[in-house]
């Protein structure tokens, strides 16, 4: 335990890295392949994707969170675990071949019936990785973890860009996702060495499904409430539209799952592992959200000012109509960079069944605004969804605090260094992009805004709000030496 700050520094920074690598992977991948494809190719796989997706919430079954957070565990746990989630993958893949005549028959999209077919392969390969995934986070072994995401998203990139320049249209978005999951299931196995056992009855695993299965239900209840946008425009506006606002909702979302991905594996990890130390965790976890919310800020306000640029140079000129929708969807990067943390917190702290309650309200408060906005089209959606996570922050965040060792004023206080530096970047940028920009191209004005914006956000940052020391130490703590072999905890 008396590692444990530096060997989270240098996984966090490992993570931080990779995710890194993995949005510039994303992003280059969605440049060519929107370049190659038309935007309704986009939405048809998005029709199928939209609804299966799901299941890939289903087939993790919670279980890897539940090895995680478990203090301690055994062979025969893990085994039994590992078996649970291959029956569990091998039901979603026969409930999504059953599931194709019906998409079929609800977007009167007879294209479907394959895309959903070859889509439900995905399911079984995954399952047989989830615990070989689960027990490398224990170990807290990242940079094995990094490597294998990005080898398995450029093999995924390499797949779908040689098929739509082999002229597979649409199919080479199945390839895109299909690949990624052949590569990281068989680098898991590898690099973790563990063969499973034979299932056990009576090893101890029913609570530890029981934890996964709430896990589970949060995960689908917040799917559901962050893509019935998509079936809606899908069925009511047709598959250009859904592609449009698909990928205006893609550039949103690739920043914010990295984002949140690189210091929440690593948060969640640590977090777990200092239950018993109230005010380590409350430090740790105050630490994290800072570096999230840090992250998260100038993000937020570079796609607000700049969507017109963003687009531009990432999709091209044919998807214009996606910019107002980034826009309006902007406001969304901050909000749940400031909610999403706090499922760490609650989840370390086995409280799933009050995240549970809160995501079952989001998801009400959401889903409402989607029909709210469906009259008006995609940027009436767009604009709802945007308009009811604000009005929603305050409340989620003081009900996710209650009775833990970390206060709404905690929260607030961490929030307002970042969120002020962040304004304040803003305001400049947008003035010189204002008075000296236009006469640029696209990305001129997005070097110049987006250089100016970061440059003021870091000075404000670090000298202004006093943070200098606090990313010095997180910086010095990258280079420290990781843990070696000899170091690490045992795999089970």
């Amino acid at each position: 335990m008396q590692d444990l700050k530096a060997r989270t520094i240098h996984a966090g920074f490992v993570k931080a890295w990779s995710q890194a690598g993995m949005f510039l992977l994303r992003i280059g991948t969605l440049m060519v392949l929107a370049r190659l494809l038309e935007p309704k190719d986009f939405g048809l796989v998005a029709m199928v994707t939209v609804v299966t997706g799901v299941f890939q919430l289903f087939q993790d079954a919670g279980l890897s969170l539940a090895t995680v957070q478990r203090p301690s565990i055994t062979n025969e746990q893990v085994s039994s675990l590992f078996w649970v989630n291959i029956l569990v993958g091998a039901g979603l893949a026969v409930i999504s071949l059953a599931l194709a005549p019906v998409l079929v028959s609800f977007y009167h999209e007879p294209r479907l019936f394959w895309v959903t077919v070859l889509s439900a392969a995905g399911f079984l390969v995954n399952a047989a990785g989830v615990q070989h995934g689960a027990l490398l986070q224990r170990q807290m072994r990242f940079t094995a973890l990094a490597f294998i995401e990005i080898l398995s998203f450029s093999v995924g990139g390499i797949v779908g860009i040689g098929m739509a320049l082999a002229g597979c249209g649409y199919w080479s978005l199945l390839g895109y996702s299909i690949a990624p999951t052949v590569t990281s299931t068989a680098c898991l196995w590898v690099a973790t060495h563990w063969i499973p056992g034979r299932p056990r009855r009576g090893v101890g695993v029913g609570s530890m499904i029981g934890f996964g299965g709430q896990v589970t239900l949060n995960s689908v209840i917040g799917y559901f409430s962050s893509n019935l946008d998509k079936m809606l425009i899908g069925r009511s506006w047709g598959s250009e539209a859904l592609g449009i606002y698909g990928r205006a909702y893609q550039l949103i979302n690739i920043p914010r799952e990295n984002l949140n991905s690189a210091v929440g594996l690593v948060a969640l990890s640590a977090l777990s592992r200092l239950q018993d130390e109230p005010d380590r965790f409350k430090n740790y976890f105050l630490k994290g959200y800072s570096l999230v919310l840090a992250l998260v800020l100038p993000v937020t306000i570079a796609s607000a000012l700049y969507a017109d640029e963003i687009v531009f140079v990432v999709l091209g000129p044919a998807w214009k109509e996606a910019a107002v929708l980034l826009r309006l969807l902007a406001p969304t990067v901050l909000i749940f960079g400031l909610i999403n943390p706090l499922r760490w917190l609650n989840f370390a702290l086995g409280m799933v069944g009050r995240s549970l309650k809160i995501a079952i309200v989001l998801a009400f408060l959401v889903s409402a605004s989607f029909f709210i906005g469906l009259p008006h089209g995609p940027r009436g959606v767009a604009f709802a969804y945007s308009a009811a996570t604000i009005l929603w922050v305050i409340p989620h965040m003081a009900w996710s605090v209650h009775k833990t060792m970390v206060s709404l004023g905690d929260l607030f206080r961490v929030a307002s260094r970042p969120f002020f530096s962040a304004l304040a970047g803003g305001a400049v940028a947008f003035a010189l992009t204002s008075l000296a920009g236009r006469s640029l191209p696209a990305l001129g004005r997005l070097l110049l805004g987006g250089g100016t914006l970061f440059c003021l956000y870091l000075g404000m940052l670090l000298f202004v709000m006093k943070q200098k020391k606090f990313y010095w130490d997180l910086v010095t703590g990258m280079f420290k030496r990781g843990p070696s072999a000899e170091d690490r905890p045992p795999l089970i």
